[in-house]
């Protein structure tokens, strides 16, 4: 009996100490596992931290930056008016003064002068403009975002949007119609953000079209705004869908991959920041943005939020 319980004590202490050896490897790589995700993560945070502080430092840059640019603008615009004014005298003297030999050359001469300095400040009125087109979009895009979600109707929202650009598009050559699902499209959006989203898609459909046209390209001159709900993969929750239908000369797929990303353009005034700041403000609403092109046919930029 007690050579049973001997062999008893032995066999369990015996596969005691064998599951503890055994499980001590695997406890040692969890502990490496665990400490290399806690190192990951504090290295996103740190990362994270290091990004939130550079958008504060580029921001407050960009706010910097407009001010002069203001008064360099504003001087500019004084300027001009100063050249008008000083081309009108001009022509007084002319048409006032009695007339001599050297007249005719030296208003001439004068007039020139008058004209190369007016289009050089047009062209630097131009590029300060644009100047501030870039920092405007560079602070929507970089600025924080803080969404005012309330419930709203997709259905209404879109019909805005289109009766707002309509007289817009028409300029550019280009009819647009909404296509809309049965009922009431209702979701918890930010209206004003998400109307700036689809202005973007919008103006970047039309002016693809407008500027295929005038290069004698291939094109069409439709745009299709519809709105739909679907049901996410997998049998998730419900979804809301929009979708801005061009049938323009398409999107290569080189640049597909590309255009979500900061300051790519294919455009020559474009700042490359419309598409970036329309996919951060349908990622901020928890949504999703996609592009499906075809060289030759358009393209479909499908915006996906959940109900």
């Amino acid at each position: 009996m007690v050579y049973y319980l001997s062999a008893m004590l032995f066999t369990f202490w015996t596969g005691l100490a064998a599951g503890v050896l055994l499980t001590i490897p695997l406890i040692v790589v969890a502990m490496r596992r665990t400490e290399r995700r806690v190192r990951q993560l504090e290295q996103r945070a740190s990362t994270a931290e290091r990004l939130a502080e550079l958008g504060t430092l580029t921001g407050g840059l960009a706010h910097e930056i407009k001010n002069p640019l203001s008064s360099v603008n504003l001087n500019v615009q004084l300027l001009q008016e100063d050249l008008a004014e000083l081309s009108k005298e001009t022509a007084r003297l002319q048409s006032a003064t009695q007339p001599s030999p050297s007249l005719p050359s030296r208003v001439t001469e004068m007039q020139e002068k008058l004209g190369r300095i007016r289009r050089r400040f047009e062209s630097l009125s131009r590029e300060v403009q644009r100047v501030r087109d870039i920092l405007e979009d560079f602070l929507r895009f970089a600025g924080r975002l803080k969404l005012d979600l309330q419930p709203t109707n997709l259905v209404s929202l879109v019909d805005e949007v289109v009766d707002f650009f309509t007289p817009q598009a028409q300029a550019m050559g280009v009819t647009i119609r909404t296509q809309h699902a049965a009922g009431e499209l209702t979701v918890p959006a930010d209206a004003a953000l998400l109307k700036q989203s689809l202005l973007n898609l919008m103006l970047n459909a039309c002016q693809a079209m407008s500027q295929a046209r005038e290069k004698g390209e291939a094109t069409g001159n439709d745009l299709i705004v519809r709105t739909g709900a679907g049901q996410a993969s997998g049998g998730g929750d419900e979804q809301a869908e929009i979708h801005v239908i061009d049938t323009g000369p398409g999107i290569t797929p080189e640049n597909q991959a590309k255009i979500f990303q900061p300051y790519f353009s294919t455009k020559k005034t474009g700042t490359g920041l419309g598409l970036p700041t329309t996919r951060r403000i349908v990622q901020e609403h928890g949504g999703t943005i996609e592009v499906h092109s075809e060289v030759g046919k358009g393209s479909d930029f499908a915006i996906t939020l959940p109900r």
